[in-house]
Formats: structure tokens, sequence, C-alpha cells
């Protein structure tokens, strides 16, 4: 792997570097400028639009009062909205990608072992060291970045109630959370078939293979590419006491061999991520789904089924059609046994304020129950 970048700045007269560490792909900064409890948010809000990161020395609970008033002056001027669902989804995404980035100039300094020298600084060595590992050298990070790794340590901490399971899964950093709990339910209620063995393709933080093995079935697979998935995952497993039914492993999609059922719940829209952390939202020219849709068939026993989670948002903001989805199950051989629909109850969704409120509105979460033609 390259090393990481590296960002300089002056302080007191003295040149001074830091690795630039970023979750989100954000690029370093080209000018840092340092900033102290005196700047004003309007400063610094017009600073950060023309491209200068500010370096806070102050007081840390003082940064954060000014972020949230960056953020007020960021959100006075929402954009029209689009002429149509996929524009103004497109129109959406771009004013918070400019909104992210504008928030994200201001920044902190984690020195060594991730302490963060300002006045009334929490210690966040815990969340930073479960995120990133060993913390070595003094590295620069956004104050909005980190103040989402400590919300993700909370949630860690605390977990996510799962009624399917009657506990909880403890979301790692950068792993998906079940926060929207209906596609869960879906899997937990769907007619089973008569299944001995099962993947769970995309685990993430083990969920669905908990809610599986909770539900009889005595072996099951679970796969996902991100470390960071592989280790929540074991660890919820463990913590469940299902290690005995649920294998984890590292794979592209597919384990090898079959299953009589193969479970998938890929990323719902079908757009380009914009950092990291986003690929378990935006499916990027919906390359896991298709991918799940036509290695179905060889990973299935005879009268096995497949089941696919997907909300049907996409098809509301005008990305991908029904009619692309049934072309797509029709060209990897599958045929639809069955379909179960649930309508999410999410905040947003009844939210008229929402720039996608009438896509969200109109919203169905969907167990689609796939078979070989």
């Amino acid at each position: 792997m390259s090393d990481p970048p590296l960002v300089s700045w002056i302080e007191a007269g003295q040149t001074c570097s830091a690795r630039w560490r970023s979750e989100w792909g954000a690029p370093p900064p080209a000018r840092v400028a340092i900033a102290h409890d005196s700047m004003t948010a309007d400063a610094a809000y017009r600073l950060a639009c023309e491209g200068t990161a500010l370096l806070w020395r102050g007081d840390f609970q003082n940064a954060r009062q000014l972020l949230n008033a960056m953020a007020r002056r960021a959100d006075r001027n929402p954009p029209k909205p689009g002429s149509s669902p996929a524009e103004a989804f497109h129109v959406h995404r771009q004013a918070q990608s400019r909104r992210a980035r504008i928030l994200g100039m201001l920044l902190v300094a984690l020195e060594d072992g991730y302490d963060v020298h300002l006045r009334r600084a929490p210690d966040m060595r815990l969340a930073c060291t479960e995120a990133h590992g060993p913390g070595e050298g003094v590295a620069l990070v956004s104050l909005r970045e980190l103040l989402g790794l400590i919300g993700a340590h909370e949630w860690r901490k605390k977990g996510v109630e799962i009624p399917a399971l009657g506990d909880r899964i403890h979301p790692h950093y950068g792993v998906f959370s079940p926060a929207r709990g209906e596609y869960v339910g879906l899997v937990a209620e769907a007619p089973l078939p008569s299944c001995t063995r099962a993947f769970d393709i995309g685990t993430g933080t083990g969920v669905l293979a908990a809610v599986l093995a909770r539900r009889g079935v005595l072996h099951i697979v679970a796969t996902d590419q991100d470390p960071r998935a592989l280790t929540c995952a074991r660890e919820n497993l463990a913590r469940l006491g299902l290690t005995d039914r649920v294998e984890v492993v590292q794979a592209d999609l597919f384990p090898e061999g079959r299953a009589q059922l193969v479970v998938c719940n890929p990323p719902w829209v079908p757009a380009r991520p914009s950092s990291p952390i986003e690929q378990a939202i935006y499916d990027f020219e919906s390359r896991m789904l298709r991918g799940f849709l036509n290695g179905l068939a060889a990973h299935l026993e005879p009268s096995g089924e497949g089941w696919l989670l997907l909300s049907d948002l996409a098809e509301h903001l005008e990305l991908r059609s029904r009619v692309e989805l049934l072309a797509a199950f029709e060209n990897a051989g599958l045929s639809v046994i069955g379909k179960i629909d649930v309508r999410p109850n999410h905040p947003r969704a009844s939210d008229p304020a929402d720039p996608l409120h009438a896509a969200r509105a109109a919203e169905l979460t969907s167990l689609w129950r796939l078979g070989v033609r």
C-alpha cells in the first residue's frame, strides 16, 4: 500500500506537516490556515468555500459549535428541485457532496496514539483505534468525520435492537447498520424452504445469517469482502452464540458449493459511491445485484430458493425500472416464485421537507423469492 499523503502548513513561523487521514475519501487540502476560538462562522464558512482548510487550535466544544454554524450557512440556499425524479436525485447528491466538502474543511490534529490536545476534547482513543487500528504519528482529520467516528463507536457499544433476534447487533465503523429493520423482518417471516445449508451473500454485520440460524438453518456460510465486515460479523455471531452454525468467510459474493437457500441484501441504489463508506448504499451500475443474480443458478441446489432483499426506491427515482429488474432475472435464468413487500417506517419516508420525499413515501422493500427456470 502507498504511504498516506502529507499535508503541510505554516504555524508560528514554522513549516509543519502531518499525514492526511480520510475514511470518506476526501483529498488532502492544498491550503491550511490556523483557526482559534476568535474565528467567526462567517469567516470560517467563506474560507472553506474558497478551499482553505482550518486547523483548529481552540476549544473542542467551540469547534463543534462552529461546525454547526457552518452547516446552517451551507443549508441556507437549497438547490432548486429537479424536473424529474432522477434529476432531483442527482441535484440532491451534488448538493450533499458540496456540503460535505465545505464542512470537511474544519480539521483537528490527532497526535500519536489518537490523543487530541484541545481544551474539553473527549477521549477518542478507543473510537479511533476501533476504526483505524493502532495510531502512529500525527494525522489531520476533518472534525465532521471524527464526530461520525465517535457516533459509530456509540452505536457499536450500544447496538441496534433486532426484534427478530430478541437481541442486539453491534455494527462496527464502516459496516452498514441494520437500523432500517424492515428487510430483517422479511427474512424472519418469509416461508422457509426445506433447508439445512444456506449462504448469506454480503453479510455485513451478520444480522441475516443470525436470523437464519435462529430460524433453524443448521449451517450458514456468510461471505463478505470487507475485513471490517468480516470482523464485525464474527464478533456479533460469537456474542449471539451462533458460531457453531454460521461460518464467516472472505469471498467475492459466493462461497464454493451450493445451498438450498441463498440470501442477498445488496446496496439498493444504482449510483456511484462518492466515498468508500457509501459502498453499502450505492451499487454502481448494479454490479453487486447483477453479480448475485448471474451467479445464483450455479450456487443453488435443485428446487432451492434465492432471496433478494431490494427496495424499489431506485424505480421511484427513475434510476432503474421494474422492466429492467425483471429482465435481469430472466437473463440470469431465474423465475419469480413469490414476493413479500413491506412499507418502510423510517422518519424520512414521512418528511415532506426531504428533497426525495415523493420517492421515499412510495417506497416498498421486497423479498423476492427466486428459483432456477
